[in-house]
């Protein structure tokens, strides 16, 4: 089993998993192939299919989390909700074999930078994703329940609707109004 699989919590999915570029794998057959012959071709391409059987990296709907190495492991994982922006890093050469390089950065110092992956388009799609959905308020069941008997109550089936939105509103900060400015800190009266 695969770490991220399990280290998932209680009810997380995995919305999409990264995975290596086959330039990548291709580039690892070509040294054991044409270097193969000396000692050094082997050497390269045990260490590449290490690294890339060893790295793991998805997006699940709450976490983003980048695993890498094999005897030892090191793990960066990201909250949905603290992601503040994701970048795609991708040369003319990474465009043309569908590869770039994925960098997310999160509140504070977090940053997460993944290293080169098939498809990044797809993998900064999902994140996005995530980040809508992590947004979304999402009721209970128990929440839920109570809300359609209420609203079966009342025969209004628009009560759970205006009740997420109130919900949503009790979360929302009060909005001040910006402080006029005066020159050198007189006011007019």
């Amino acid at each position: 089993m695969r770490y991220i699989d399990s280290s998932l919590a209680s009810g997380e999915t995995i919305l999409k998993r990264g995975a290596w570029p086959g330039v990548f794998w291709l580039g690892a057959w070509a040294a054991l192939i044409f270097l193969g012959i000396i000692v050094v071709g082997i050497f390269i391409f045990l260490r590449s299919v290490i690294i890339m059987s060893s790295t793991d990296f998805a997006v699940t709907d709450r976490r983003i989390i980048l695993k890498r190495g094999w005897l030892n492991r090191r793990t960066q994982e990201l909250a949905v909700e603290s992601v503040e922006g994701v970048s795609l890093e991708q040369s003319l050469i990474a465009r043309l074999f569908g590869y770039g390089r994925i960098v997310v950065t999160g509140t504070g110092d977090a940053v997460i930078v993944f290293p080169p992956m098939a498809n990044p388009v797809e993998f900064r799609r999902a994140i996005e994703t995530a980040r809508a959905q992590a947004g979304e308020l999402h009721l209970g069941r128990a929440d839920r329940a109570a809300l359609e008997a209420a609203a079966t109550e009342r025969g209004d089936p628009n009560v759970i609707e205006d009740v997420v939105e109130e919900r949503a509103n009790e979360n929302e900060p009060e909005r001040v109004p910006p402080r006029r400015r005066s020159f050198i800190g007189l006011r007019a009266r």
